[in-house]
């Protein structure tokens, strides 16, 4: 069973599984400190989506020699982003670990997805999607084997992942500023702020959102369950081709760069 190329998922989940993949430090330093403009969702949200989402069909839909392709694409910007000597955190685009971690990250918002929108689906199906999951790590620098071996295998990995989750003031100031769509254009902020940012923080766990550090009250979880009820019935009762939109336009799009050796990133 392939992921499914759903966009409510990655549109709702999104932001949230951004500020877990940037809350170990390094990551989240790694990012909040890079010169690499192009990349930022804080100054170019509109292509950081395109990006992200053209990343996601490629990892789970493409073939062998796009996903090579693109991760030779992903490479050329991760080169550039590095500590300095005078950094007060230690980091690089290029550590295994940190991507698996990054990776992690991604199946975990894709299983919290497959749960919310087809809680009919079985232990089997879940298993089978977790193994295209490691797509999402080897499509970046993470190794052949290193991905845990079954979803047994990635709960351990996971706590000891949650271990190391900390944020400090940069980081933190970054995280908080992308979770009220800080650097979005102003009618976006308007018109859905405050629901984007409900679903921010309401699919990130506790931890997470302790760590970040923005208030979240009883109230808001109940808005927050009442929201995200509301959107996976509407799920549900669209039509699979409306369903996969802009996700099946975007897997176009970024072909046709591929094959164009137009840029991705």
């Amino acid at each position: 069973m392939r992921l499914a190329l759903d966009a409510l998922g990655p549109l709702a989940l999104g932001n949230a599984n951004v500020i877990m993949q940037l809350a170990r430090l390094p990551v989240g330093r790694g990012v909040a400190e890079s010169t690499v403009d192009s990349g930022r969702v804080d100054k170019h949200p509109v292509k950081r989506l395109r990006t992200t989402m053209q990343f996601l069909v490629i990892a789970t839909h493409g073939s062998d020699e796009e996903r090579r392709r693109l991760r030779h694409e992903i490479n050329k910007q991760h080169r550039q982003v590095r500590s300095g000597p005078a950094s007060e955190v230690t980091y690089n685009a290029f550590d295994a670990e940190l991507q698996l971690w990054v990776a992690a990250c991604l199946w975990r918002g894709t299983e919290d997805t497959l749960r919310w929108l087809y809680p009919e689906l079985d232990q089997a199906e879940l298993d089978a999607c977790y193994r295209w999951a490691e797509r999402f790590g080897t499509t970046l620098q993470v190794r052949e084997g290193m991905w845990p071996a079954d979803r047994e295998a990635f709960e351990v990995y996971w706590e000891q992942g949650l271990a190391q989750v900390r944020m400090d003031d940069v980081s933190r100031r970054y995280l908080q500023r992308l979770t009220l769509l800080a650097g979005y254009p102003a009618p976006l902020r308007r018109t859905a702020g405050n629901v984007l940012s409900t679903l921010t923080l309401g699919f990130l766990p506790e931890s997470f959102r302790r760590e970040l550090g923005l208030p979240w009250t009883a109230k808001d979880q109940r808005r927050f369950e009442r929201l995200a009820r509301a959107l996976a019935r509407l799920n549900r009762h669209t039509p699979g081709l409306v369903r996969q939109l802009p996700m099946n336009a975007y897997l176009w799009d970024v072909r046709r760069r591929l094959r164009s050796g137009r840029p991705v990133v």
